[in-house]
This record gives C-alpha cells, sequence and structure tokens, in this order.
C-alpha cells in the first residue's frame, strides 16, 4: 500500500510540476497565471533574455515599416509583460504613434514602466477577455508569446480582431514548439492557425516562424 501511495505523489508532484514549468499555470485559473508573472516580473528580463538588436530588426522594424503611412498610428500590445514591444518600436525616428501596454499583471506593470521610458507608452491594468476597448481603434493589435496562457485562447484572438480597425493588423504567436500539445486546448497546430485567423474576419494572413518555439501570423483585418 505504501508504495501505491508514494507512486500516486510522484504522479501529482509530476503534474504539478507540468502545470507550472510547462503550462505557467493556465489550466488553474488566469488570477493563479497572474500570480506566477507577479512573482516572477523582477527576474523576467533576465529568464527571457532578449537580445535588443534582433529584437530591433525582426520586431521593432516589421511594425514601424507596416504602419510607416500613418501619421498617429495607434497600436494595443496585448500581454506587454515588460514592454518588450514598446522598447523597440517607440525609440525608432520614423515611428510617431502611441502604444498602449496592456497587461494582468501589476508588478509586470511596474517594470515595464520602469524600463520604458516614453509618454507615449499608456500603461493599463486589464484582462483580454473582454478587452476595455471600443470596436476597431486601433491601427494594429499584438499579442507576443502570451495567447497560449489565457483561459480562452479563441475569445482573446476575437477580441483582438474585434479592437482592430478594419484594414489594420493583427500580429500573434502561435506556440508550436514539443511543449505544445501538452498545454492541452490552449494551441493551434501550424497547419491550423492561418485558417483560425481567417475565420475570425482577417482576410490576409501570412505565418512565419518566430524564435525556437512560435509561429508568428501577420493579418490584416478584412474591410467590411
Amino acid at each position: 500500500m505504501l508504495w501505491l501511495l508514494l507512486v500516486l505523489l510522484a504522479l501529482l508532484i509530476a503534474l504539478l510540476v507540468w502545470e507550472i514549468w510547462i503550462c505557467e499555470g493556465v489550466h488553474l485559473g488566469r488570477r493563479f497565471v497572474v500570480f506566477l508573472y507577479d512573482l516572477a516580473a523582477t527576474r523576467y528580463e533576465q529568464i527571457k533574455e532578449f537580445d535588443p538588436d534582433w529584437e530591433k530588426r525582426f520586431l521593432g522594424e516589421p511594425v514601424v515599416g507596416t504602419l510607416r503611412s500613418l501619421q498617429d498610428a495607434k497600436i494595443l500590445d496585448v500581454g506587454a509583460g515588460t514592454g518588450r514591444l514598446a522598447r523597440r518600436v517607440l525609440p525608432l525616428g520614423s515611428f510617431q504613434g502611441s502604444i498602449v501596454c496592456l497587461d494582468a499583471s501589476r508588478r509586470m506593470i511596474a517594470q515595464g514602466r520602469q524600463l520604458t521610458d516614453d509618454h507615449r507608452a499608456c500603461w493599463m491594468q486589464a484582462w483580454s477577455v473582454p478587452l476595455p476597448f471600443p470596436d476597431g481603434v486601433f491601427d494594429m493589435v499584438v499579442s507576443l508569446e502570451m495567447l497560449e496562457f489565457t483561459p480562452q485562447p479563441l475569445e482573446t484572438l476575437a477580441e483582438m480582431v474585434r479592437v482592430t480597425q478594419p484594414g489594420g493588423w493583427v500580429v500573434v504567436t502561435n506556440r508550436v514548439g514539443w511543449e505544445a500539445p501538452w498545454i492541452v486546448g490552449h494551441t493551434y497546430p501550424s497547419s491550423d492557425f492561418a485558417g483560425v485567423l481567417k475565420r475570425l474576419g482577417l482576410d490576409y494572413v501570412e505565418i512565419l516562424h518566430w524564435q525556437l518555439d512560435y509561429d508568428l501570423a501577420w493579418a490584416r483585418k478584412a474591410y467590411l
């Protein structure tokens, strides 16, 4: 009987490690996910080890280039974290717009405010479902490496599309690494993701490989 209890305990520990380490607590509810990010906020930049030059070339410059014809472009960053997107876009001289940095973690926002020294970055604490904005107010909505940690990925995507103006852009990652199938119910196979976005009202979708564990979709919202 003791060996059975030990086996069950080992399985329980393994399940808990999997849920926290791989899934970042998503199956335990969104408040638990935010709790984990609050705990990690001061170490987040060290954990991620962002490469500024790489991020500028493959994130900042493509975003600014896509919006170059707009004088006052409005960007929403859903799951902004510590301001990864804002720090790569706002310093580029050709960008004259603004970014709303939205995140559910209070401590991640605090870190982002410290690291992003630009008045054009507006920080907001809110959930991704529902997004606290009217329809069609942003020229671009971005969400990087966040979708799989939301309780309702499809609803999150739908909200991102809703607040994007017709002709505007949705830029979003989809987890595809070896861990992706283990984040049950929160990722999409690479072959399916473009179809998911098109069914939400996006008429142009390009899927690019993004770092090691993600695809990156650039998608344009259809005109009415």
